[in-house]
């Protein structure tokens, strides 16, 4: 495609910033329109496995997240009652190099921070939140809130679970609600006054399940995300104040292991749990989307953050490598249906490690150099 394309992409999320980061490198003249006002390091842990770390390594910030992260030495899951290890996976020098990368747990603050620098300097545009889209004859148009107007040849849409991109091309339809929230906390290890915990754990119980895990290689902050279920979520917000007696509410009888962390919490939000049916319109026009704006997931196997990371990679790769945009979006498309197709299926069964678990054909694979599927 010639590298005088002129490129805007919607969302300086995960996916938005890794495409972003690829094109720039290819050649092109890439924009990055954002709501936000800024990022900062508040939010939520996030689980980076092999294949996405191998994206990151190309984008030059491997180095940068292993030092702001924490290789876990393994991932534990354990049994809501007993306390019995159902499965667990050692991440040692062996396993890195039989998945070609390391796997990571990090501040998701931190991971924005270092994608900021995988991206060309100036080249995201903050409190710029889409209004709408226009199709001229030379020109996708971008309409802003702040009254910024903006042209484009293409228009990636990685603009999260409520994507205007998505509405434009789609129409409006609202995310389906799962039935299930999350509490999220983090606290300072210290909290814990010398009581040992794994780098890495997962509780699982019989309708609801928790992950407790480290966040930094000093081992000094934790994570916890608890599911449980809810028949509806009434507010217009994205998340709540909860509070420590409402998620210890909702895990009281799980094993006193994960009770003496639940008890030191501060700072507890509950979050609804939406995602979407498949649906495998992912382009029109000039117009494309990657991530959760086309395919949401429940965030129950760390697949949301990896499939729009491995979504950038190959989507930068297609336009790259092929001269018309429709076909480029055919080949993105054609590549990526079935993989996101069986995260999504597996992430609603709630299965990804529970017991013996094939991990090969997530870990290993590489969106940086996997062949690319050709359309029907």
């Amino acid at each position: 495609m010639d590298r005088k394309t002129r490129i805007a992409v919607v969302g300086a999320g995960l996916g938005g910033m890794t495409v972003a980061g690829f094109l720039q490198r290819a050649g092109f003249d890439v924009g990055i329109y954002e709501q936000a006002p800024a990022f900062s390091r508040i939010g939520a842990g996030i689980i980076l496995s092999s294949n996405v770390m191998k994206v990151l390594r190309r984008l030059g910030i491997e180095q940068m997240i292993i030092d702001v992260g924490i290789k876990p030495d393994s991932y534990i899951s354990r049994a809501w009652d007993t306390g019995e290890t159902m499965y667990k996976i050692e991440f040692d020098a062996a396993s890195e190099v039989r998945f070609g990368a390391p796997y990571l747990n990090i501040h998701r603050g931190d991971l924005h921070a270092a994608l900021e620098k995988g991206v060309a300097p100036g080249s995201i545009a903050y409190n710029h939140r889409l209004l709408t889209l226009e199709e001229t004859s030379s020109a996708i148009r971008l309409v802003f809130d702040n009254g910024v107007k903006v042209d484009a040849d293409i228009v990636i849409g990685a603009d999260g679970i409520n994507s205007k991109v998505r509405e434009f091309l789609l129409g409006t339809e609202p995310p389906r609600f799962a039935g299930a929230v999350a509490h999220r906390a983090i606290f300072q290890t210290e909290a814990l006054r010398g009581f040992k915990i794994p780098d890495c754990t997962k509780w699982w119980g019989r309708d609801r399940h928790i992950l407790v895990y480290f966040m930094t290689s000093r081992r000094d902050e934790v994570y916890v995300i608890g599911v449980a279920p809810r028949s509806s979520w009434d507010s217009n917000t994205a998340s709540l104040p909860s509070s420590r007696a409402d998620l210890i509410a909702d895990f009281a009888n799980f094993h006193p292991d994960l009770l003496r962390v639940l008890e030191v919490t501060t700072d507890v939000t509950l979050w609804p749990i939406y995602d979407r049916e498949r649906h495998d319109r992912w382009s029109g026009g000039r117009i494309v989307m990657l991530g959760d704006s086309v395919h949401p997931m429940r965030p129950y196997m760390a697949g949301g953050g990896a499939m729009a990371i491995e979504d950038g990679a190959i989507l930068a790769r297609c336009l790259a490598q092929f001269d018309n945009p429709a076909e480029a979006f055919r080949w993105f498309e054609a590549t990526r249906f079935e993989r996101v197709g069986d995260v999504q299926r597996i992430s609603i069964e709630n299965s990804w490690m529970r017991g013996p678990t094939d991990t090969d054909w997530f870990y290993c694979y590489d969106p940086c150099v996997a062949p690319l599927t050709q359309p029907a």
